[in-house]
């Protein structure tokens, strides 16, 4: 509960640690998701499914943690107005690890059928899963600078932006490559479903980065 000594500057502070512990554990996840990759790469069944056990464990620990936010936004209460911010920060940043999870379980599931992927396909998906990293690492050196004013705010987010374009770019080349590939139909509409979710992945990050914009301005 805030007491009424407490400050506004003080459960702003309560609010920032409790999003960058969410974030950090987002981030542990997403490491993740370039080993599922290297994993597909090299056909590797028993360590994928060793790392996938991982991945669920760390979902359920960013499902914890956004709740913790949640609750401790609530405990707040009207004393902080950009609590919203805060809330939708967590929530964008959250659903990074959601899409990490479908990465890794469609990946594993290819595996597990034996659909064949061609090498240089594979190559390129953790080409695009490590860009994907890229854009959620900017995510939290964005969110990491959020005490030191809009400026330095305006900069790290601006380098968000540069590593979704990348990871855009990535995604369209990929696309067009699955989709002109001789790929049985159900490991071509898996991989779509990969693709897709780890662009989506980037998308959130630059969401998000927005929100810690402005945020900044509150700070």
């Amino acid at each position: 509960m805030v007491l009424p000594a407490e400050t506004e500057q003080r459960v702003k502070r309560r609010a920032l640690n409790a999003c960058q512990d969410n974030l950090r554990k987002v981030l542990g996840l997403t490491r993740k998701i370039p080993q599922m990759a290297e994993y597909f790469l090299k056909g590797d069944k028993d360590s994928a499914r060793q790392l996938f056990s991982e991945i669920k464990k760390e979902e359920e620990e960013v499902i914890k943690a956004r709740r913790l936010v949640s609750r401790e936004l609530a405990e707040i209460g009207a004393i902080l107005i950009s609590r919203e911010d805060f809330l939708r920060f967590t929530n964008l940043s959250s659903e990074i690890a959601d899409f990490s999870e479908g990465v890794a379980f469609y990946l594993i599931e290819i595996m597990e059928h034996n659909w064949k992927v061609p090498d240089d396909i594979k190559k390129d998906l953790l080409k695009l899963s490590e860009a994907v990293l890229v854009a959620v690492l900017k995510l939290r050196e964005t969110m990491m600078v959020l005490r030191y004013g809009s400026t330095k705010i305006l900069e790290k987010a601006k380098d968000v932006e540069i590593a979704e374009r990348i990871v855009d770019d990535l995604y369209r080349s990929l696309s067009i490559k699955v989709l002109s590939s001789k790929l049985d139909l159900p490991v071509l509409l898996l991989l779509k479903d990969v693709l897709q979710l780890l662009e989506n992945s980037a998308d959130k990050a630059e969401d998000a980065a927005d929100t810690v914009r402005m945020l900044s301005f509150i700070m």
